[in-house]
């Protein structure tokens, strides 16, 4: 059995969820491909721990809706379909686009600053054609845009779609003229926030959203695969 303190990050919560952590980058990563069964002794032993904080740790997951608990069967990882996908997309269209409204409505200087840098990252990975890049500075942006609403309620609920969209959400970008369309869309709320306009930014914000869903849907069509290893180089860089 391997030694925990390595496999592990330094403990400063309850163990089970630093386990949790590690098994989403393992489900993001495709190390724990959708729709798998989940080996619970094998994973136990390259993590070094018990049954007992794996088990908590497959709960935890299961709540966020990435795994799914099967009594007599055992745990594996929820495969999301395309069509759970066009569902999902209008839903996180209305939960970032309050969370839009809200941060334009309290933003400081400090904080537009923040989301101009953030933006600056963004031009610069699209004319560099860095789809890795743009992924990670996109995903920045929309967690900044979230924290920057201060709706703890608001926050929690997104956070936990989120969750659920990561391992497909960057997908979208791969469609053809799709990196070039979302920075368009970026600019155009970017001066929503500059102008601190709430109501626009709300619906430039939902438009954006659903605009990466038909982009996803339009990847697949074209014979894009939805659940495959590795989306994009580099993307882990975005957690």
């Amino acid at each position: 059995m391997s030694d925990a303190s390595q496999l592990l990050p330094q403990r400063r919560n309850a163990l089970y969820q630093d386990v949790a952590e590690r098994l989403r980058e393992k489900i993001y990563d495709y190390e724990l491909l959708p729709d798998s069964w989940i080996d619970e002794p094998a994973l136990a032993a390259e993590l070094g721990i018990s049954r007992t904080p794996l088990r908590e740790s497959l709960k935890l997951l299961a709540a966020e809706g990435l795994v799914q608990m099967e009594p007599g069967r055992g745990c594996r990882v929820v495969k999301i379909s395309l069509e759970d996908l066009a569902e999902l997309f209008p839903v996180m269209a209305l939960l970032e686009g309050r969370c839009a409204f809200e941060a334009a409505r309290k933003l400081g200087a400090g904080d537009l600053e923040t989301l101009e840098a953030i933006h600056a990252e963004l031009e610069a990975a699209a004319a560099a054609g860095d789809i890795a890049a743009y992924y990670a500075g996109n995903y920045r942006f929309h967690e900044c845009v979230q924290t920057l609403s201060g709706n703890r309620w608001l926050i929690r609920a997104t956070s936990d779609l989120r969750r659920i969209l990561k391992m497909h959400r960057g997908r979208q970008l791969l469609a053809p003229g799709r990196m070039e369309a979302s920075l368009a869309e970026h600019r155009i709320l970017m001066d929503c926030f500059r102008r601190r306009d709430p109501d626009a930014a709300q619906r430039v914000m939902a438009a954006h959203l659903e605009d990466q869903g038909l982009a996803l849907q339009r990847y697949v069509a074209e014979g894009g695969r939805l659940h495959a290893p590795a989306p994009l180089p580099g993307a882990r860089a975005a957690r």
